[in-house]
């Protein structure tokens, strides 16, 4: 489950926003059909209560502890179909910000706002969809994306001191999720985390005092609380298995 591209989940040509170079570009409608095929996407911490009524939330393996919905137990998101999310789950911010976001760059705030050239919502021409620029100026469209990025930056800051801390206390240990399809198919994900409800006890009173100033304790129970829904996730993983098999059953015998 540890991030292997060089590139951020979803995103294939980000480029920084500038007036200069993306002055005629426009913004068109769309939807998350960009989601559909990934089985898991960061959240960050003011998220995690939300997102873990949800789905089950977990942390990568790598050294940043990156909290991860988990949105299916292969490489599919349960909660997309037909572009959509499903309305009665959450959706994370993470999404919700494509295909805009931040790149790094030298300059002195670190960053600046960026947007994949790939995406299918982004017209480089013409008069469809909302223009980002107007007489050389950010429009309030591309303004509001910078609102809710920067805000996520700082989101992402503070998720990784939290990951930081779960490492620092040694409270991470890894795990394995495995499943069997009613149809016999048995699914594995590892590659993540979860917190030691054992050594989380165990944590010295300091400690304790200074998560529940800061929120954290909360968190580590929302998380522990939602593996309870990697079994939602099975029954989800069944369902769509057995409204795909009718389906290819009835296109090899169309091919017959």
């Amino acid at each position: 489950m540890s991030e292997t591209s060089a590139l951020p989940l979803f995103y294939r040509d980000p480029q920084p926003l500038s007036a200069a170079q993306h002055g005629a570009w426009r913004l068109k409608d769309g939807d998350v059909a960009f989601a559909a095929e990934t089985a898991f996407v960061p959240v960050v911490v003011s998220e995690i209560a939300a997102a873990a009524r949800s789905y089950p939330i977990v942390l990568s393996s790598g050294e940043g502890a990156q909290p991860i919905a988990v949105l299916g137990l292969e490489q599919r998101n349960l909660f997309v179909g037909n572009g959509r999310w499903a309305p009665d789950a959450y959706t994370p911010a993470y999404v919700r910000r494509y295909p805009f976001g931040f790149i790094a760059t030298v300059n002195p705030s670190g960053f600046a706002l960026a947007i994949d050239a790939a995406s299918d919502r982004v017209a480089v021409s013409g008069g469809e969809g909302e223009a980002l620029f107007e007489n050389g100026r950010p429009t309030a469209l591309t303004q509001d994306a910078m609102a809710f990025c920067n805000a996520f930056q700082g989101e992402a800051a503070a998720t990784q001191a939290f990951g930081e801390a779960l490492r620092a206390q040694k409270l991470l240990i890894d795990r394995r999720a495995d499943a069997t399809l009613p149809d016999g198919r048995k699914l594995g994900l590892d590659g993540f985390q979860v917190v030691d409800t054992e050594r989380f006890a165990n944590l010295d009173e300091a400690v304790v005092l200074d998560w529940h100033r800061k929120g954290w304790l909360a968190l580590v129970h929302f998380h522990l609380a939602s593996l309870e829904r990697f079994g939602a996730l099975l029954n989800l993983q069944g369902q769509a298995a057995a409204i795909a098999a009718p389906a290819a059953k009835t296109s090899k015998t169309k091919k017959a």
